[in-house]
């Protein structure tokens, strides 16, 4: 039985672990951590597909029944190891012990959010994430500046990571059926984030360079959740929560950007811009 405090949606219908089986990198020789292996449906198909497989369990009864399935029929699973525990509290890459590892999950839809930002602290040993969520979410770590979806999760997920919508899920292929559909989403790394640190500075187009280099991410990202903060707000009202409104307006022109701009609107490289004249005091370049 499925336990709905940790938010369990098994993936049993074989016609769909079969599609998202084929969106999935072949990568013999790789690592692959699987979080949320459940009752094992997609752990098998992994198994076979990787050169090393650690499926990570947090519900106590369907990791034991795991390392049953496989001490019973261990050709079936081969190179599988079980990881119990909540996946917030692992070091994710000292189980991975590689260089370089993919990540697939079929997430609890209620800590997607928690989960990424978890794996993030890894990006520069994750070669690609593929992952099971409520497509509402989906669309939201998709989404391009200006459109009604794109907020901090987009933001931080595309500084990371290249996301794309890779299927859409209908509530029929888990069981239980949650009351939402589901996607399957694939982010291969790095991300923006690469793009953005160029010889020491960030490109802000005709204006040339800003000077300092950008390398601390969980300053930028809280600079970004900040400027999100309030959604109907105008990107100077959130950031008056910084700053004087005489500084917010300063940064807000020398990043070239009007006034009245939301922070929906923003592009990463317009975020990062803005950042480093913030932090700057929006003083001029001499």
């Amino acid at each position: 039985m499925a336990r709905q405090k940790l938010g369990q949606h098994f993936l049993d219908s074989p016609a769909w672990q079969q599609r998202i089986l084929e969106k999935l990198p072949a990568a013999p020789n790789d690592t692959w951590i699987e979080i949320g292996a459940g009752r094992g449906q997609m752990t098998r198909h992994l198994a076979r597909k990787a050169k090393r497989l650690v499926a990570v369990e947090a519900d106590p009864r369907l990791a034991e029944n795991l390392r049953g399935q496989i001490a019973q029929n261990p050709a079936d699973w081969p190179n599988v190891e079980i990881a119990e525990g909540d996946v917030l509290s692992l070091d994710i890459a000292a189980l991975a012990s590689t260089d370089s590892f993919r990540v697939f999950g079929n997430l609890p839809y209620y800590i997607t959010s928690p989960i990424l930002h978890h794996l993030f602290q890894w990006a520069d040993r994750i070669a690609s994430i593929h992952i099971v969520i409520q497509l509402e979410v989906a669309e939201r770590i998709i989404a391009k500046p200006g459109t009604r979806d794109r907020g901090y999760l987009s933001v931080a997920c595309q500084y990371f990571t290249r996301p794309s919508l890779a299927l859409k899920i209908p509530p029929g292929a888990f069981r239980p059926p949650p009351k939402v559909d589901s996607a399957l989403i694939a982010m291969t790394l790095p991300g923006e984030k690469s793009a953005l640190a160029i010889s020491g500075g960030i490109p802000v187009g005709s204006s040339g360079c800003i000077r300092d280099p950008f390398l601390d991410d969980a300053a930028f990202l809280r600079f970004v959740q900040i400027c999100f903060a309030h959604k109907r707000k105008t990107l100077r009202n959130n950031l008056l929560a910084l700053a004087p409104d005489d500084r917010v307006r300063k940064a807000i022109n020398q990043a070239g950007l009007p006034p009245t701009i939301r922070a929906e609107q923003l592009s990463l490289t317009d975020f990062a811009v803005l950042s480093q004249r913030f932090s700057a005091g929006a003083e001029p370049e001499g």
